[in-house]
C-alpha cells in the first residue's frame, strides 16, 4: 500500500495544539467527534493514518486527562447497534471503559443523558454503579434550543447534576453521534463558572477536514459515511466573514454556531473566543497529508465501499431508500461505479462461472473475491465443507505460503466430526464451516501438520486485503473478516429466501 500520510507528525501537532488551548484556562474540555478507538475510516482514507491515532495523542497527555462517557438514554432502550462492531450503545460503552483503562486513561464517569426512568436504562446504570462506575444522570435541557435565558440557569444547565473532575483537560466521548457530548461539555461549563472556575471548550475533530477543498474525494468520503445523518459539508461562511479564508465544515456545526456561541457568551459573561465553527476544532490532520493522489484515491474506494455497505443496509432494513439513493447520488458525483472497486469485478465473474456449470437447482449459493496486496485476486466459493469467505482465506493463506491451490491445508478427520456436530447434535441448518470455525479448525490442525503451522503464520498479511461477496455475508463472518483486517463489502443480495435461516 501506498502511504499517502504522515503519522508522526499529525500526533505532534494534535497534541500541541490541544495544549495551546488548555493554556488559555484553568481547565479545557473537549468534545471527541468519531471514535476514539479504532478509527478505521480514517485509516481507509488516509493511508498510513493509525487507527488508534487519538488515543495516542491522549496518551501523550495522559497525566493531565481525565474521561467522560456520555450514552442516550433514548438508545439504551432501543438496544442501538454500533455498526462497525456489531455491539449495542451500552455495550460499547463498556468497551471504552476497558480499552481506555487498557491505555492507562482514567475514566471518571459515565452520563445518561436526555435521562428518563426506563428498564433498561436503571438496569444499565446498575450494572454500571456495581462495577465501580460513577454514573450521572442528565436531563432535556429546558428552554433549548431557543430561549438560552432558560437554558442557561438553574431551570436548565444547572437542573444537570456538577460532574466533579481533577485534570485539567476533560475528554468527553461517546459510542457514537446524538449522544450529547455537547449538552455535557456546556453543563459543565455553566457548574464551572458558577464556582468561580474560568474553564474552556473545544472540539477534537478529524472530518470534515478544515483546510482541503470542499470537493476533495477526502471531504465528500465524510459525507458518505455520515449518510444516515444527512451531514453535508459547506464552507464555513463565520470563518471566512471573519479572517477571509476559506475552510469546510459541516451542516449541523454550522447551523448551531450561533445559538453555541451565545451559550457560551452567556454562561461566561465575555465574548466568545471563537467567532466560527471551525476556531472550535483542533484538527491537524491535513498538515499530515504527503501524497494527495495517494489519499484521493483511497477516498473513492471508501465511497464506493460506503455505497455497498449502505445498499446491504437498505436491503436488510436498517436504513430507508432516501439514505441509500444519497449514498448512490454521492457515488455517482465523483463519476464512480461499483466496477470501479476492483474485487468487484472478479467476485461476480467467479460466481458467473460456477453458475455455467450447474443447472437452475444447482446455482452456487456465493461467490467472494480477495485482493491481495500485491494485486493478485483470490477467490472462493461455497461448498458442502465451508462457505466462500472460509475458502478465500485458505486458499489466500496457501498463496502466501507457495502451497499448491489442490493442497489440504485441513484433514477430513478434523472437518468431518466438526460438521457432524453441527448438524446432528447442533441441529444447524448451515452447515458449511464459517470463518471462526475454519480457523479453529486450522489451528487444531497445526498442532500436528506443519504445513497448517506455516499457513496459519501468514494470517497477520491478510490486514489490507480488498474483499468482494456476491451475497450478503453472515454477521460472524463479516465480523471475522473485520478482525482480520479485510475490508469487505457485498451485493445487496440474500445467500437464500429464508427469512431466519438465512445463510
Amino acid at each position: 500500500m501506498k502511504i499517502g500520510f504522515d503519522h508522526e507528525k499529525y500526533l505532534e501537532e494534535q497534541s500541541k495544539y490541544i495544549l495551546e488551548r488548555v493554556n488559555n484556562h484553568d481547565k479545557l474540555y473537549i468534545e471527541f467527534g468519531g471514535k476514539l478507538l479504532g478509527d478505521l475510516h480514517a485509516k481507509r482514507v488516509l493511508p498510513g493514518f493509525d487507527e488508534n491515532a487519538k488515543i495516542k495523542v491522549l496518551n501523550k497527555l495522559k497525566d493531565k486527562i481525565e474521561v467522560i462517557i456520555c450514552v442516550y438514554a433514548g438508545d439504551i432502550e432501543r438496544n442501538k447497534i454500533r455498526g462497525d462492531f456489531g455491539i449495542t450503545y451500552d455495550m460499547d460503552v463498556f468497551r471504552l471503559i476497558d480499552d481506555l483503562r487498557e491505555n492507562d486513561l482514567k475514566v471518571n464517569s459515565v452520563v445518561i443523558t436526555r435521562y428518563e426512568d426506563r428498564p433498561s436504562t436503571e438496569l444499565f446504570i446498575t450494572r454500571l454503579e456495581r462495577r465501580g462506575i460513577k454514573v450521572y444522570k442528565h436531563f432535556a435541557t429546558k428552554g433549548y434550543p431557543s430561549d438560552v435565558d432558560t437554558i442557561v440557569s438553574d431551570e436548565g444547565y444547572g437542573k444537570n447534576a456538577y460532574i466533579e473532575t481533577t485534570k485539567p483537560i476533560v475528554v468527553v466521548t461517546a459510542p457514537g453521534p446524538g449522544s450529547g457530548k455537547l449538552a455535557t461539555c456546556l453543563s459543565q461549563l455553566y457548574h464551572e463558572y458558577k464556582r468561580g472556575k474560568d474553564v474552556g471548550y473545544s472540539k477534537f475533530e478529524t472530518f470534515p477536514v478544515w483546510n482541503v477543498p470542499l470537493k476533495h474525494p477526502l471531504n465528500i468520503a465524510y459525507e458518505a459515511a455520515t449518510v444516515d445523518l444527512n451531514d453535508v459539508n459547506m464552507i464555513d461562511p463565520f470563518h471566512l466573514e471573519e479572517y477571509g479564508e476559506i475552510a469546510v465544515n459541516y451542516n449541523r456545526d454550522i447551523e448551531a454556531f450561533p445559538l453555541l456561541k451565545r451559550i457560551i457568551e452567556k454562561i461566561t459573561g465575555k465574548k466568545s473566543i471563537y467567532q466560527s465553527p471551525t476556531d472550535m476544532g483542533v484538527n491537524r490532520v491535513g498538515f499530515g497529508i504527503t501524497d494527495d493522489e495517494v489519499v484521493r484515491k483511497a477516498s473513492e474506494q471508501e465511497i464506493i465501499r460506503r455505497y455497498f455497505k449502505t445498499g446491504c443496509d437498505y436491503k436488510k432494513g436498517n436504513t430507508d431508500l432516501e439514505t441509500f439513493k444519497r449514498s448512490e447520488f454521492i457515488m455517482h458525483s465523483l463519476g464512480l461505479k461499483e466496477e470501479d472497486r476492483k474485487v468487484v469485478i472478479f467476485a461476480r465473474k467467479k460466481l458467473e462461472l460456477l453458475n455455467e456449470e450447474k443447472s437452475d437447482k444447482q446455482k452456487t449459493v456465493s461467490a467472494i473475491a480477495f485482493e491481495m496486496p500485491d494485486g493478485k485476486i483470490i477467490t472462493g466459493k461455497k461448498s458442502s465443507l465451508m462457505d466462500a469467505p472460509s475458502a478465500a482465506i485458505l486458499n489466500s493463506l496457501k498463496y502466501l505460503s507457495n502451497f499448491d491451490d489442490e493442497l489440504l491445508l485441513i484433514s477430513p478427520t478434523i472437518l468431518e466430526p466438526i460438521i457432524k456436530l453441527k448438524e446432528k447434535t447442533l441441529k444447524n441448518r448451515h452447515i458449511p464451516l464459517d470463518c471462526e470455525e475454519i480457523l479453529i479448525a486450522l489451528s487444531i490442525t497445526a498442532a500436528t501438520n506443519p504445513m497448517a503451522e506455516v499457513a496459519l503464520s501468514k494470517l497477520s498479511q491478510l490486514e489490507g486485503v480488498q474483499a468482494h461477496s456476491t451475497h450478503i455475508l453472515g454477521r460472524n463472518d463479516e465480523q471475522y473478516l473485520r478482525k482480520l483486517g479485510i475490508d469487505v463489502t457485498s451485493d445487496q443480495v440474500f445467500p437464500t429466501e429464508n427469512l431466519y435461516y438465512n445463510q
